[in-house]
């Protein structure tokens, strides 16, 4: 999903050094316009190739790139495949009956603001294509500029840490915008479910809530800073571990988590980043032991498995930097004044 400022809002950056009140008049005018956006989408199978606007932190671009290229992306999307099968069991004697397909959602032709995966299960016992959930693996420059960029500026020199005030506000103004807009309605039928992996700084316990799909629910000693900056988003959050994984997960939504969505579709979101998971952080999804009542993540733990992909995680952190300096020489400081103005009225 990428996004690009308006035509009235360029303008409005060449208008910041003129004085008088004419200026001021058109920048109340502009402020009320809203991004636009624009929506392509690319296969992801063992033959994508990232294109030029994607971050190559993405867990799919990732895993597109090196020698090893076409065996990571085959290799990946038969861990999907299989663990979708192996969840959704009914009806299913061989453990076959489906597969996924998916797209990864983004254009070229504008600031990538964020990218994101829909999925489509396709059913070969009644040759059905069914619409899976939106969401799924979540990517933005933004986002990397604010971790990346203004935290560590932010902290500079300081005895503790600490967030700025306004910290995702531009973020989750974007996000929020991007969501609500007819080229969303447009593309998908449902509001995103993202899935992410477990904050290391905190402790998760677990509840006696237990869903068919998504597993057994634990809950956080405190809110992280994730969770904090994707509430800007819009968004709540609630923490599973599905049957037969090791660890629980992070999972974002609009709405009603358990109400709102099918097992299917729930399935088609946790058996995509199940397998990321297992990939990019095998010390947590892919250990030998099961998580506890009381559990707290650590990428230190040493008792996992590896599995056959090829990641570049110390990569993914060095470009995760790079990516918001980018940002920040293309989006942030070329239109400073409306963003800063856009973030504020999100935050009003």
């Amino acid at each position: 999903m990428y996004n690009a400022l308006t035509n009235d809002q360029r303008t409005l950056v060449d208008l910041d050094s003129v004085s008088g009140s004419a200026s001021v008049a058109r920048r109340e005018t502009i402020m009320t316009r809203e991004f636009a956006f624009t929506i392509k989408s690319l296969r992801f199978d063992e033959n994508y190739k990232p294109a030029d606007g994607t971050r190559l932190t993405t867990n799919f671009a990732n895993l597109a790139r090196g020698t090893h290229r076409r065996e990571n992306l085959r290799t990946a999307l038969k861990m999907i495949d299989n663990r979708f099968n192996t969840l959704a069991h009914w009806d299913n004697p061989e453990g076959d009956r489906y597969r996924l397909e998916l797209d990864i959602n983004g254009s070229g032709d504008a600031f990538p603001a964020n990218e994101i995966l829909k999925t489509t299960i396709v059913d070969s016992k009644t040759s059905e294509r069914i619409d899976g959930l939106t969401g799924n693996n979540f990517s933005s420059y933004v986002r990397d500029y604010d971790f990346s960029v203004v935290l560590p500026e932010h902290n500079k020199g300081k005895s503790g840490f600490s967030v700025p005030d306004d910290f995702g506000d531009l973020h989750g103004k974007i996000f929020k915008s991007f969501v609500s807009s007819d080229v969303y309605t447009e593309h998908f039928q449902k509001p995103p479910v993202i899935c992410l992996s477990v904050s290391e700084a905190k402790t998760y316990h677990r509840t006696t809530n237990e869903h068919p799909v998504l597993g057994i629910e634990y809950e956080p000693n405190e809110a992280s800073l994730t969770e904090q900056y994707f509430r800007k988003m819009g968004m709540a959050v609630r923490y599973f571990m599905p049957p037969k994984s090791v660890a629980p997960y992070a999972f974002y939504f609009f709405g009603d988590l358990l109400n709102d969505y099918t097992n299917l579709e729930l399935i088609s979101t946790l058996s995509t980043m199940e397998a990321f998971q297992r990939i990019y952080r095998p010390e947590i999804y892919n250990a030998n032991s099961v998580a506890g009542r009381s559990y707290k993540p650590s990428l230190k733990h040493q008792d996992f498995s590896q599995t056959l992909v090829v990641y570049d995680r110390e990569e993914r952190t060095r470009l995760a930097a790079e990516q918001g300096r980018f940002a920040e020489e293309n989006f942030i400081k070329p239109y400073q004044t409306v963003l800063r103005a856009l973030s504020a009225q999100n935050a009003a």
